[in-house]
């Protein structure tokens, strides 16, 4: 009988303990769409302390996913079964979801942080008058490269990706639009070629390169550079930045034949459970210290006026980074160039990948 006092004692305590220790841990979120913000961006492409202050001034949860390719993120929303509620493609792929409705109108009266954003970013022929999407960063496709290892060659050419002194030594961004793009570009050709017997020659021309080829990869670029596995990679502007705090003696150019003039911006899909939320985190973003916190974090250039003006002088006044207007002009920016011909570029990268073994 005594044990089975003290059995129901010890019982009573352990469970005024816990009713006791509930009160002060913190409960879960709320189940409902207004609770939690679902984000799909890229890879590396924010940053998390940012999210955590987001968190704590909203009380909204937010989930982060990430993709590594416009082609994965547009499969996947078009394919539904997803409820983001923010994503952030690049220009063409804005374009392709406009058309085919996958987008939720923007509402600018949300977003009084928009006036922060540079004009020379708004109103770009992909959205006109930003009625789908918000600028988040932008840049251009270059070669990051390591002059003390590769002496006597001249990089302002994409041609002299294929010299042959750089056998095994050169790494490629895992996209189809980047690889195709530079080598249409070393012959002069545009960006948005849909010819099939130039598309067939860049193709051939990509098969050429394979010897110097170590590797076709995404955010392993970083590491591998940094690590001096290649002494040569094609890449983003903001990755190339991003690269060189941890290794300054590599240097980045943008080849004279020309290249891509990129922008990512911030979009509402058509799927999206918090739209509330959504637009929020969006002003959230375009906060003049808000974005320049992440623009440091990031590495890409920012289309923030207010943002860019609080970075150091060294920053803003680096060309390679943030190109001047005459520069801008000679560059390409990417246009949905329709599944037909999005398939080709994909397959002829496919090819090009599998010469490599």
């Amino acid at each position: 009988m005594k044990a089975l006092v003290q059995l129901i004692a010890v019982s009573l305590i352990v469970s005024v303990g816990l009713l006791i220790a509930t009160k002060f841990i913190d409960p879960p979120p709320k189940a409902g769409k207004d609770n939690v913000l679902y984000v799909y961006n890229w890879g590396e492409y924010m940053d998390p302390a940012i999210i955590k202050k987001f968190e704590k001034q909203t009380g909204i949860r937010v989930i982060y996913e990430t993709f590594d390719s416009n082609e994965s993120m547009l499969a996947k929303i078009k394919n539904g079964g997803t409820h983001y509620d923010v994503a952030v493609p690049s220009e063409y792929a804005i374009q392709k979801m406009a058309k085919d409705h996958l987008l939720i109108p923007i509402d600018k009266k949300k977003i009084p942080n928009l006036k922060n954003i540079n004009p020379d970013f708004l109103n770009l022929p992909f959205d006109k008058n930003n009625q789908y999407s918000i600028p988040y960063f932008w840049g251009t496709v270059g070669i990051l490269y390591n002059p003390a290892n590769t002496k006597g060659i001249d990089f302002s050419s994409w041609d002299s990706l294929w010299d042959k002194r750089l056998k095994n030594n050169v790494l490629v961004v895992d996209g189809a639009r980047e690889a195709i793009g530079f080598s249409l570009n070393s012959m002069h050709e545009s960006l948005n070629e849909t010819n099939p017997t130039k598309l067939a020659k860049a193709e051939k021309k990509l098969e050429l390169l394979a010897p110097n080829v170590k590797g076709v990869v995404a955010d392993e670029i970083n590491t591998m550079m940094v690590q001096k596995e290649a002494d040569v990679a094609v890449v983003w502007s903001g990755m190339g930045a991003d690269i060189m705090t941890e290794n300054d003696k590599l240097d980045f150019v943008v080849p004279k034949e020309g290249s891509n003039l990129w922008f990512d911006n911030i979009v509402i899909p058509k799927t999206a459970q918090n739209v509330e939320g959504a637009h929020k985190f969006i002003n959230f973003l375009l906060d003049a210290k808000i974005g320049k916190q992440n623009t440091e974090w990031v590495g890409y250039a920012t289309p923030n006026q207010k943002s860019y003006a609080l970075l150091d002088k060294e920053t803003r006044e680096d060309e390679r980074f943030y190109p001047k207007k005459d520069v801008q002009q000679k560059l390409e920016v990417y246009k949905d160039l329709g599944p037909e011909n999005i398939a080709k570029y994909n397959e002829l990268f496919l090819k090009f990948k599998m010469s490599l073994k």
